[in-house]
């Protein structure tokens, strides 16, 4: 699916960019950021996993809000990265970390599969993503 099917399917809303919601969203990023740090420090690998992919995810959202989008789907963002890289714009590197984060996530979260590991990993390629 593209950004056009996104649209269409009401995955992604077309807005006013929003640099009010940029801001907020990359606080929200490292607020999870430093969560995953804390995570990871206590052995909590499953908590340093999750929060190191919502670092991602309002990172990204902040660019989403940057271009004027608004997604309603997690997936969506996923869309929105994978164009900007083929358009040049983002590195391939961070759409291969976003949708790792996205699948460790998910292991963690509903399959309860998770690692330190697996937890570093996710810590290190959300600390590249958010700069």
């Amino acid at each position: 699916m593209d950004i056009r099917g996104c649209i269409e399917k009401r995955f992604l809303a077309k807005i006013k960019p929003a640099p009010d919601l940029v801001k907020k969203e990359l606080g929200e990023a490292d607020y999870d950021y430093e969560s995953a740090e804390k995570a990871f420090s206590d052995k909590d690998w499953k908590w340093a996993i999750v929060k190191s992919y919502y670092c991602m995810f309002h990172a990204a959202r902040a660019v989403l809000f940057k271009l004027g989008l608004k997604e309603t789907r997690h997936f969506a963002i996923g869309v929105v990265l994978e164009d900007l890289s083929k358009k040049g714009k983002l590195e391939s590197k961070f759409v291969n970390y976003f949708n790792a984060a996205v699948s460790s996530r998910e292991d963690a979260d509903y399959h309860y599969s998770y690692s330190e590991d697996t937890a570093e990993h996710t810590l290190e390629i959300a600390e590249d993503f958010l700069k």
